[in-house]
């Protein structure tokens, strides 16, 4: 329980909020319906105004596709040398952290305002790696086109 205390005093978690929502392209009236609560008690969350049960915050992590342990790392900030005790950051948490940092780069917004969240990790990763790899991973992409294309060609001639 010792979590809970201290996720009561969080400020994080409304900047969280907003940052998972706006990388999904989830608008607050979907996550508010998804939660079962209305708009104005999810807006509340992402404002601090409110802060989520539990349940709430199971609910989240679950929408967000995010184990609770990474979603509470997220959203609690906890000094290593006061919280010796606590569960180390995971490789998936902080890509996960990194990965909201440069959705919400104000030089990426508006490049990726338009695209799925497939779309938008696809780049973050793709980013990352050197040109060869970069490469590579085009031409395993025109592969997999060409035997997806095929198969759709396949199929139509059955019919």
């Amino acid at each position: 329980m010792e979590w809970m205390v201290i996720y009561l005093g969080n400020e994080l978690l409304p900047q969280k909020l907003k940052e998972l929502r706006k990388a999904n392209g989830y608008t607050q009236d979907y996550v508010a319906s998804f939660l079962g609560v209305v708009r104005q008690t999810y807006s509340h969350y992402e404002t601090g105004l409110r802060k989520p049960g539990s349940e709430t915050l199971y609910k989240l992590a679950g929408l967000y596709n995010i184990s609770i342990e990474d979603f509470m790392q997220l959203i609690i900030s906890l000094d290593q040398t006061i919280y010796y005790d606590a569960p180390a950051s995971t490789q998936s948490g902080k890509d996960l952290s990194d990965f909201l940092d440069y959705v919400n780069e104000p030089c990426n917004v508006r490049k990726l305002r338009f695209l799925t969240y497939s779309e938008k990790e696809l780049l973050f990763y793709f980013e990352q790696i050197s040109e060869e790899d970069k490469r590579d991973i085009i031409e395993f992409i025109k592969i997999k086109t060409r035997k997806y294309r095929e198969a759709l060609e396949t199929a139509t001639e059955y019919k």
